[in-house]
């Protein structure tokens, strides 16, 4: 059966959800609309690892194959504390340009018959008529989202830390994290690569660092000019990048709803939730929204059955990701509780900071304790009971305390 699908928004999410639909059934008749000029995407680059590859190669071989080989790659970690550098091997990540990876998705798309409008702004107002789908995968601030936020149960939770996302044309070799210590604070960066000139470097502090800073109050170029010093331990001598138009600071806002469709409306990606930038899963997340709605859709012919399993689906997964950006951005929050901590320990808390544990046990006593657990299984064990327990037993309190 012909589906018409209208796709509002041409980020990862829309573009791959019809690419998948179109290799499900060419016959569907498939629209994405993107308000913006083709090529114009903000950003630098995006991060995932292997796992994302290996799903992406079982949807679409092609677009993977594509993917892999835009991509840089590394499997270092490096942290600088003050003058200190520890680093750390793990897990191979990679990296790609957010305007490359778009690049490949649009072409695949319209490689497989799927339309592809830019500078072609959908309202709730002005639908698109006569389709029977439309996906909402036009980012956070989703205008038909926003039309709908009390049947969807819309709510943005605010972080606390300010941030600015910059590029660079330094290329680190490895997720470089660097800690500067000032008089107002600590201010930090997270840097990796994504292409062979090109590094994304996000900076965050608190509010009073950003204050004392007086990046508050610094146009744009002199604000960069004042990171540029900061970091110059991990520039060496490279600038640092803004986009044009501007790059404000922001405090990052956790969007969650609590149902995802309306009718014949559906939210995808951004449009459905955010993860804190810090566990840098906000693209993979979105390219799995549209690889389970895409299997929705082929496994139910009623859109309501589809649409509710696609939901269901993909809030159950998202649970333990949206715990554990949650303690990651708590982690940076609470940065001082743990940069007293030599390098290497305060490294490898900080690969722990996804823990509901940490928060409650002394950095020193957790940092012993993951190290014996590394070593006894009953002690692991005890771990991952304990640590889930305090952490909704502390919830509940909250709660209660708010009442």
């Amino acid at each position: 059966m012909c589906v018409k699908v209208a796709c509002v928004g041409g980020g990862p999410a829309g573009l791959y959800l019809s690419i998948l639909l179109k290799r499900q059934d060419p016959s569907h008749d498939i629209t994405v609309y993107e308000r913006d000029p083709e090529g114009s995407t903000y950003g630098w680059g995006v991060t995932y690892w292997r796992g994302l590859l290996d799903q992406l190669h079982e949807q679409d071989p092609e677009s993977a194959h594509a993917l892999d080989a835009g991509s840089v790659r590394w499997s270092d970690g490096v942290a600088h504390v003050r003058d200190l550098t520890t680093r750390h091997s793990g897990d191979q990540g990679h990296g790609i340009g957010r305007h490359r990876l778009l690049e490949i998705l649009a072409a695949r798309a319209r490689d497989l018959g799927v339309r592809l409008e830019y500078e072609r702004e959908i309202t709730a107002d002005g639908l698109p008529s006569g389709a029977g789908l439309i996906v909402a995968a036009d980012g956070v601030r989703s205008a038909l989202r926003t039309r709908h936020s009390a049947h969807f149960g819309t709510q943005l939770t605010p972080g606390r830390n300010h941030y600015v996302w910059l590029g660079t044309t330094k290329v680190f070799d490895a997720f470089t994290f660097a800690f500067v210590e000032t008089a107002h604070g600590w201010i930090w960066c997270y840097g990796y690569g994504y292409g062979p000139d090109r590094s994304t470097c996000v900076v965050e502090c608190a509010p009073e660092t950003w204050t004392g800073l007086g990046l508050d109050r610094a146009n744009e170029a002199d604000g960069r000019a004042r990171l540029e010093k900061l970091f110059a331990g991990v520039l060496d001598g490279h600038p640092l990048l803004g986009r044009p138009g501007g790059t404000p600071w922001q405090t990052f806002r956790t969007l969650t709803n609590d149902t995802w469709h309306h009718g014949n409306l559906v939210l995808l990606g951004d449009a459905a939730h955010t993860t804190h930038y810090s566990i840098g899963a906000g693209t993979t997340l979105a390219l799995e929204d549209a690889i389970a709605l895409a299997a929705a859709l082929r496994e139910h012919p009623e859109l309501p059955q589809a649409l509710a399993r696609y939901e269901r689906e993909r809030k159950a997964a998202l649970l333990p990701v949206q715990s554990a950006a949650r303690y990651s951005a708590q982690w940076y929050e609470n940065l001082p509780r743990y940069m007293h901590l030599p390098p290497e320990r305060m490294f490898a808390l900080l690969g722990q900071r996804h823990s509901p544990l940490l928060p409650y046990v002394p950095p020193q006593l957790y940092y012993r304790l993951d190290r014996a657990a590394g070593q006894l299984e009953p002690l692991r064990r005890f771990k991952r009971w304990l640590g889930p327990k305090v952490a909704r037993t502390v919830h509940a309190r909250t709660l209660a305390s708010r009442e």
